[in-house]
């Protein structure tokens, strides 16, 4: 075991776990507002809006995040329509093409997580507040999502955390977030052990994080 190596690895792969931090939060970002949409969507009395939803769903959570970010990457790199518009700005970058794959992804994730808390708020508190002359878009901004939002902390934890170890597929596309600047140290080393190690433990103190800080919102908010 090479202690000097992992000592000398640890700042290149604390400073390159920066860039994780910044895709998982802009995709959690994006992702939330999507998942919030697609919701509200699949449990619209709407035929077309709600299968529209729940294919976006099922095609998200049913194919590998990989293969997302290969087709988003590589695939509309292909089209020469894309490459020809505004869109090409956007698409011809790794970072954002892995950002749009996490936040996609996320997001149908998210649309269910959210979907059934909405269900599982009783009706009772719709319609005490349709009782006292609260419009309905109030109760669903002041009422419906608060309390979707609490109930849905645990499986949305979980999601954050399978979200923050699915970022490491970003260093297929070449980027060198943690997992990306860990590969470049073992092609230059050849002792993949020590270097993951390191990095398997900077994704655990930063998964104990995003455990603990749920926790602590699911005390102060079941309270």
């Amino acid at each position: 075991m090479d202690l000097e190596l992992m000592i000398n690895s640890f700042p290149k792969l604390l400073n390159a776990s920066v860039i994780t931090l910044k895709l998982l939060s802009l995709s959690l970002f994006f992702g939330l507002f999507i998942g919030l949409l697609f919701a509200v969507m699949r449990m619209s009395k709407n035929f077309i809006l709600n299968k529209f939803s729940y294919g976006y769903s099922y095609l998200f959570r049913g194919t590998p995040l990989l293969v997302q970010i290969f087709i988003i990457y590589f695939g509309f790199g292909q089209i020469e329509f894309i490459r020809d518009s505004f869109l090409w700005i956007i698409l011809k970058e790794p970072y954002w093409c892995a950002i749009i794959a996490f936040a996609l992804n996320t997001g149908a994730y998210t649309s269910e997580i959210l979907r059934s808390a909405f269900q599982t708020i009783k009706k009772g508190y719709i319609e005490a507040g349709k009782s006292l002359g609260i419009s309905s878009k109030i109760i669903f901004y002041k009422i419906q999502i608060p309390i979707a939002i609490r109930q849905s902390l645990p499986a949305y934890g979980n999601e954050i955390i399978l979200m923050l170890k699915g970022t490491s597929l970003a260093s297929t596309v070449t980027l060198m977030d943690l997992t990306g600047v860990a590969k470049y140290i073992i092609s230059t080393t050849f002792k993949p052990i020590e270097v993951f190690i390191v990095a398997g433990s900077i994704y655990l103190f930063m998964t104990f994080i995003v455990h603990n800080l749920i926790k602590f919102l699911e005390r102060k908010y079941n309270y």
